[in-house]
């Protein structure tokens, strides 16, 4: 029965909020009794006195089906913020960081050239190395869920050889790749290699997948594998 909140954004004085953020990407009728379930076991165990508040991320209103009635007084308050990724054009004046979110759920058809066009601005706006770094980190783990086929061609063009070596994506493949003693002096065959991967890989990344909320679905249709297979690794070990 172990809870596990997606993210808590801890504040630096007493006069801010605790930010609790869930992600959900599935159709879940208890999302808010888990949310709510989540977020008073923190405060009980913790020591921080902070007020605190909300935030639900969905890819649409569709996904929103989660029963609310027990909890109408805090949907309906200024505690909890509902996000739904597709209505976020409708803001004005975007930043980075919504962009980056809205990546999400941009059509595969135009993902890398919108993936192209956010690295271009972190690269203008963004001063700070180690920020400018998470973003793109960022962008390049959003673009490897969805779309695991992503040549080198593509992934050096958004990101430039000495950019991708620093990504967390590059050092593992690279990491793996020496270890087995494969293709030691080629990034394409390390990359090649890690999208395809094997079976054991792959398994491995499902339960990562299922945290950020990807459906059965969803994560069998990224890795390639059957459905079923997804099911059994998402299921509670007795």
């Amino acid at each position: 029965m172990a809870f596990r909140i997606d993210g808590v954004f801890l504040p630096n004085t007493p006069e801010l909020p605790i930010y609790f953020a869930e992600v959900q990407f599935q159709p879940d009728k208890k999302i808010y009794s888990r949310l709510f379930a989540e977020i008073f076991n923190y405060l009980d165990k913790t020591e921080l006195t902070n007020t605190w508040r909300g935030v639900v991320i969905f890819p649409n209103r569709s996904v929103d089906s989660g029963d609310t009635e027990r909890y109408a007084e805090l949907l309906n308050s200024q505690r909890v913020t509902r996000v739904y990724l597709n209505e976020l054009s409708s803001i004005p004046t975007s930043s980075i960081g919504i962009e980056t979110v809205k990546l999400i759920i941009e059509p595969e058809s135009t993902a890398t050239a919108k993936a192209i066009e956010i690295v271009n601005s972190a690269r203008k706006e963004i001063l700070n190395a180690a920020q400018q770094r998470e973003i793109i980190q960022l962008i390049e783990t959003i673009l490897i869920y969805k779309l695991p086929r992503l040549s080198r061609e593509e992934m050096g063009k958004m990101f430039g050889l000495s950019e991708l070596k620093q990504t967390k994506f590059y050092q593992e493949v690279f990491a793996e790749g020496k270890e087995e003693g494969k293709e030691e002096g080629k990034l394409e065959g390390k990359l090649e290699g890690k999208l395809e991967g094997k079976l054991e890989g792959k398994l491995e990344t499902i339960p990562q997948l299922w945290a950020l909320g990807l459906s059965i679905e969803q994560i069998a249709q990224a890795l390639g594998l059957d459905e079923q297979v997804v099911r059994q690794a998402v299921q509670p070990k007795s």
